[in-house]
């Protein structure tokens, strides 16, 4: 068998060894009491303990690619539309859409199929407005504003797709890498049981043959791409197949439309906001497991002794599924807010990000309509190592054609164990507003239960509306925007300058954000008692 290597490596998986127990939760330590710069969690409790606080329920909307509703940790947080009755096919509470016990999926349609895979934004741009703008001779200064937005949409994404792309005998290789990877893998998985093995299990496999022997030294050689022990040979394989199918994509995006599976799947155009409803209730979408992992490090269970610990307690999750493989389409975002909004979230989380944004004016207007109903809005900056100040990042909260910035939104870059910048972050010192661990962050992923470390600006975001969740629960008193305040003026400042190098790993935090420092719960609960009690 011919053994093909490509030259690419996965950065989703932390790059710290998961057996490594001691690491497990490090971003709840007290930076001043251990070497780990976290959000002080159980300092927090015992200050709350000690003030004799109460809470009240506090929903967080989850934007994203689904959750695990039967995973051990998460169904004690999950959100549940007491106004529904399960499984009636009646839309009893009357709000548009029907059973949605723990939120909605605007990626599905009636007869439960869901969509598992969106087009790269670049390819759909290019694509709207190819039959309007290529070859022709384009006059900018006759255009209205929102025409000259949507011509440099088109122009930015033509940029990105013509000509670019692996070479054919590039997607050759890592096509055929591909394939003897899950023919390694179609006879591995008989020594195993439930067929599934770790990258520890398969070094631990004595093969019998010599062809035994070459199959398992490449499917090790597969794991070495993603540098995380505890990954499954499922999962690594669902990784590569994702990667593989996007570098395809992208070198055929300038010459075949790209599929419209969502269109396909919903009926819903994504260009017309008028739309009523679309989609269905199945908020869990089999294996996807960006939105599991999210909801843990908010809000899995504190008190049943399993896995790992959420931040917030007496919170509601309610997911709102937004995304797939792929880039989110800015219909299904604004409705996915207002949806969120409507039903009772203050607190709502967006992972995930992308670089053009055609119907951005879809997203404004959810974002004041959050804002006119007291709802939070907490973003990933994103992990493309870029200041976002310089860089179209989007969402984000910037209204179109205006230099406003929405004040119930916060963007977060993500910090390591040192409170150094994570390597992979994005910042900016205007746009970005703080960091928070997002390095090794150990929390839920389906299915069986599963937990696994993941690096991310993902996994930072959360780690904020966490703390902005506790604190709407203990001060419910306090607006989103009085929030926000208080998040980004009780920061943690680093002590350990790390330089002033070209890229975020080798800056100080207060060149890259607008606070310089690291969220902490335990200041911002003593800064959140300070303004209930007044001067």
């Amino acid at each position: 068998m011919k053994i093909i290597y490509p030259f690419f490596l996965f950065i989703c998986f932390s790059s710290l060894a998961h057996g490594q127990a001691q690491l497990r939760g490090w971003h709840l330590s007290d930076p001043v009491k251990t070497s780990y710069y976290g959000i002080s969690l159980k300092e927090t409790y015992d200050l709350i303990n000690e003030k004799k606080l109460k809470s009240v329920p506090v929903i967080v909307a989850i934007l994203d690619d689904g959750i695990d509703t039967s995973h051990e940790d998460l169904q004690s947080a999950l959100w549940i539309n007491s106004k529904e009755i399960a499984g009636n096919g009646v839309d009893d509470d009357k709000n548009g859409f029907v059973d949605d016990l723990h939120g909605w999926n605007f990626l599905g349609n009636a007869a439960g199929v869901n969509v598992g895979s969106n087009s790269s934004e670049w390819i759909r741009v290019y694509w709207r407005y190819k039959a309007m703008y290529e070859g022709k001779t384009v006059d900018t200064t006759s255009m209205s504003r929102a025409q000259k937005f949507e011509y440099a949409q088109w122009v930015k994404s033509r940029a990105g797709v013509v000509g670019k792309g692996m070479k054919q005998s590039e997607l050759d290789n890592i096509q055929q890498y591909l394939r003897n990877a899950l023919y390694c893998d179609s006879l591995l998985r008989k020594h195993f049981p439930s067929a599934e093995y770790t990258q520890k299990q398969l070094e631990d496999f004595k093969p019998a043959t010599s062809h035994e022997k070459e199959v398992r030294k490449f499917f090790l050689e597969v794991f070495a791409q993603f540098d995380a022990p505890d990954i499954s040979n499922r999962l690594a394989l669902d990784e590569l197949t994702t990667y593989v199918v996007g570098q395809v994509r992208v070198a055929s995006g300038d010459k075949v439309p790209p599929e419209d599976n969502r269109r396909d799947i919903t009926s819903d155009d994504e260009t017309l906001w008028d739309t009523k409803t679309y989609g269905n209730n199945d908020v869990s979408n089999g294996e996807l497991m960006h939105g599991s992992h999210l909801a843990g490090i908010i809000a899995a269970s504190r008190k049943n002794g399993i896995g790992m610990q959420g931040i917030a307690e007496n919170v509601q999750v309610m997911m709102v599924r937004t995304s797939a493989e792929g880039d989110e389409y800015d219909k299904d975002i604004a409705k996915g807010i207002r949806y969120a909004v409507d039903n009772g979230a203050k607190v709502i989380n967006m992972s995930f990000g992308k670089s053009l944004s055609p119907d951005k004016t879809f997203i404004d207007d959810a974002v004041k309509y959050a804002l006119q109903k007291d709802v939070l809005i907490v973003q990933a900056a994103g992990n493309s190592r870029r200041d976002i100040d310089g860089f179209d990042n989007y969402p984000n909260p910037r209204y179109l054609f205006t230099d406003s910035l929405a004040p119930n939104w916060i963007t977060v870059g993500a910090s390591d164990t040192l409170g150094h910048p994570a390597s992979f972050s994005n910042y900016g010192k205007n746009l970005v507003d703080l960091f928070a661990p997002g390095v090794a962050i150990y929390s839920t992923i389906p299915k069986e239960n599963k937990y696994m470390a993941w690096d991310g600006t993902s996994m930072a975001a959360p780690v904020v509306s966490g703390i902005a969740a506790m604190l709407r629960s203990y001060f419910p008193q306090l607006s989103a925007v009085e929030i926000k305040s208080i998040l980004l003026e009780s920061v943690t400042l680093p002590k350990s300058p790390v330089g002033k190098g070209a890229n975020a790993a080798e800056k100080n935090l207060d060149q890259l954000s607008k606070t310089g420092g690291i969220v902490n719960a335990l200041a911002a609960f003593q800064a959140a008692l300070k303004r209930r009690s007044g001067p």
